[in-house]
């Protein structure tokens, strides 16, 4: 897969050529360096930070690590708005797997930025990969722009999608964040769950309270019910409505 490589190297050698991948695999001792042509089916969702999160006195933007159901470990944001892309991507029932700053990618030349490190790189449940991006429209400089394209063109080259995504729109987030709580299974208690899909007919959407009361207690039956919701197992509008007592939650199509 090539030699090992300090990142300082990486970072300074000017000859390196444009697509270059430094990176370092879960379980391999050392980081790599290989041409993203040669390395592209490296399952790079499973891969190590290439740098650390920052975190100091001081520091503007928010950093942390989210306990990612879907991966079932922690994975590493450097803002509030990629913590916000990131508990979105775990939302996604089509993504199977992500990781933050999956690799440093080698530029063209002819930027003024040599390198770059992505945000995310995402695993479909179809097989394929999507490389991402988060900042959001008005921080958005043409250097910046220069930089996202350039990284879009390379990954384009091995099929890789490659988007550059910004803020959550406000309910949607505030739905997801209220969601993520009850992300854990531990959320789940399979006698609730049951009671629950028991009580909804396919097709028929019925308020979100008035269900929880017919199942039970509704202190005991919410955390179930709002993990069911995070899971995909029954579906409510999470885009035009904050969640509220009539929200109206549903197995299949609503009619």
């Amino acid at each position: 897969m090539g030699r090992a490589m300090a990142a300082f190297d990486l970072c300074t050698e000017r000859e390196t050529a444009p697509g270059t991948l430094f990176f370092r695999e879960q379980d391999a001792a050392a980081p790599t360096t290989a041409i993203l042509s040669d390395c592209w089916m490296v399952p790079f969702e499973n891969a190590l930070p290439v740098r650390d999160v920052a975190a100091f006195k001081g520091q503007r933007n928010f950093s942390g690590l989210w306990w990612c159901a879907t991966n079932q470990r922690h994975v590493g944001f450097e803002s509030w708005c990629e913590r916000d892309r990131l508990m979105s991507l775990d939302f996604d029932p089509g993504v199977v797997g992500v990781s933050s700053q999956p690799f440093r990618v080698v530029l063209p030349s002819s930027l003024p930025q040599r390198t770059h490190v992505p945000d995310f790189f995402i695993r479909c449940s179809d097989g394929s990969a999507i490389v991402m991006d988060v900042r959001p429209d008005k921080r958005v400089k043409s250097t910046d722009q220069d930089v996202f394209d350039a990284t879009a063109e390379l990954c384009a080259g091995v099929g890789w999608s490659y988007r550059r995504v910004g803020d959550l729109p406000p309910i949607q987030l505030a739905n997801l964040r209220w969601l993520a709580g009850y992300r854990h299974p531990r959320c789940l208690r399979q006698d609730i769950a049951a009671g629950v899909l028991a009580r909804l007919v396919p097709d028929v959407p019925v308020p979100l309270h008035e269900l929880a009361t017919a199942a039970g207690d509704p202190v005991c039956v919410l955390p179930t019910l709002f993990h069911l919701l995070w899971t995909h197992r029954i579906s409510a509008d999470l885009e035009s409505r904050v969640l509220g007592a009539d929200t109206l939650v549903w197995i299949g199509q609503p009619r």
